[in-house]
């Protein structure tokens, strides 16, 4: 290992100030928890984490291609920055700049022909190799590496530091699971994050391990297909995601667990058992489900109809009364008459979601929705998504509302804009804001809700609250 890093530090040796990296992370939570691993991977080469890009060596965009015009505002973010980059030349300091992600991946040599002021693209597979690549790019080559490789990257990341997770807070992700099999029409992720790849149990333990250790008190899983995770546990037998649940559950410091985002096809029986089995998994759901249309599920070739879904939703509910539910929803895909889309709204009706993502339908290039006859025109597409929000909009308030007076379970995470104020989460990703010593935070608080507001949750600590805290890790 100290080998591997030589190079980098070596570049580093002349130079009379530490250099600094800034990571802009677009999309999901997996491009989060990928971004503060590339930043702990250029840790060990010399290079301290900036808020500021106008400050850095090296800029990294960690883009995301799941949503329209992905690119354009990738290219449109590499103007922004290229702005920077010929300040700090002006400055007679070089900077640096990375694209890095689903863009990426998809884009590859594209990017260096559009936007020449890159100096390197790295796939959504390759980050691992971020020191070596950005010391050939520091010596001015220019660099694509989008190739899938036959290493495991996660073998090869370097750990975070203690300070740098105590700094991201008391809940974290981790990456279980990447890629997807399923192939849905719409979606590019099995071509940018390639097959269903599972990480083995005896890793995932370890990375939680130290983040419990460090403070972390909850963690989420995450996976673009996160329920088909299938790693070999620690005895050399096969493990469903259940199994390493349940694993996680006894990580000392680990007080709570959840998992994004699923599929209704790989909704095992093991793991609906384990939302009524493990105190540590929340009672949140997120499960797409995109349509309520069984012509449009078949068109998006989801794998599932409208019946199956329901009937995971009820068997997860028969465990566990309290779980509550989001889910996704493209309307105007190819095809989706106003008949499909009032199925949409019925069984939005049936379910009452918490909460929920919504979309129109954009074409993405190379997937097979993109050739569809039969596109809706925009302004159909714009008024169903108003519709469908309305909908969504009012069960979110309801939900919401019909706390207040109940007492819950907040994990308190940190400091409100109010002196005085901490903000927890509810089991249900609520945030919660609440008058409490700062000295709690890490905690889990019994608050009693006493209204909701727009976007958050409000209350007081219980009178005679009191929830067993358990002992952090290496504390």
């Amino acid at each position: 290992m100290a080998d591997r890093l030589a190079r980098p530090v070596r570049i580093l040796s002349g130079m009379s100030r530490p250099r600094k990296v800034h990571v802009k992370s677009f999309g999901c939570q997996m491009n989060v928890y990928d971004s503060n691993r590339m930043a702990d991977t250029l840790a060990p080469a010399g290079f301290a984490e900036t808020a500021a890009p106008e400050d850095a060596d090296l800029v990294i965009l960690n883009t995301c291609h799941i949503r329209e015009k992905a690119a354009d505002k990738v290219y449109s973010e590499i103007g922004r920055i290229r702005v920077m980059k010929e300040e700090a030349a002006a400055q007679g300091r070089k900077m640096l700049i990375a694209v890095a992600g689903c863009v990426a991946q998809a884009e590859g040599h594209e990017i260096m022909r559009r936007a020449g002021t890159v100096d390197l693209v790295v796939g959504s597979q390759n980050y691992h190799r971020l020191p070596d690549l950005v010391a050939r790019a520091q010596g001015g080559e220019k660099i694509v590496d989008t190739e899938f490789p036959v290493e495991d990257k996660f073998e090869k990341l370097a750990a975070p530091q203690r300070d740098a997770i105590r700094a991201r807070g008391i809940s974290a992700f981790v990456t279980v699971q990447e890629g997807c099999d399923k192939f849905c029409t719409f979606c590019v992720v099995p071509y940018t994050r390639g097959a269903e790849v599972s990480r083995p149990v005896a890793q995932i333990v370890a990375e939680v391990e130290r983040l419990a250790a460090a403070g972390v008190r909850e963690v989420t899983l995450i996976g673009q297909n996160v329920n088909a995770y299938h790693g070999e546990a620690e005895d050399g037998s096969p493990a469903s995601l259940a199994k390493l649940l349940q694993r996680l559950a006894r990580v000392s410091g680990i007080c709570r667990l959840r998992y994004t985002t699923s599929h209704p096809c790989d909704m095992d029986d093991d793991l609906i058992a384990a939302h009524g089995e493990l105190d540590a998994l929340m009672p949140y759901v997120h499960l797409p489900v995109q349509t309520g249309s069984d012509k449009i599920l078949e068109a998006m070739n989801r794998r599932h109809t409208r019946d199956d879904y329901l009937k995971v939703i009820e068997r997860l509910r028969a465990v566990r009364g309290d779980l509550a539910f989001t889910s996704d929803f493209i309307v105007g895909f190819p095809g989706e008459t106003e008949n499909d889309f009032s199925e949409t709204l019925s069984l939005v009706e049936h379910v009452g979601f918490a909460s929920a993502y919504t979309f129109t339908y954009s074409p993405r290039p190379g997937t097979p929705a993109a050739d569809m006859d039969d596109q809706v025109a925009e302004d159909e597409k714009s008024d169903r998504l108003h519709r469908l929000q309305a909908v969504i909009t009012r069960q979110w308030r309801d939900f919401n509302a019909s706390f207040t007076g109940r007492t819950l379970d907040v994990l308190l995470e940190k400091p409100g804009k109010l002196p005085g104020q901490l903000v927890g989460r509810s089991p249900y990703l609520q945030a919660v804001q609440v008058m409490a010593s700062a000295s709690r935070i890490g905690e889990v608080a019994r608050v009693t809700i006493t209204h909701a507001g727009t976007n958050s949750l409000f209350g007081a600590l219980a009178e005679n609250e009191h929830v067993p805290q358990l002992a952090a890790a290496g504390a």
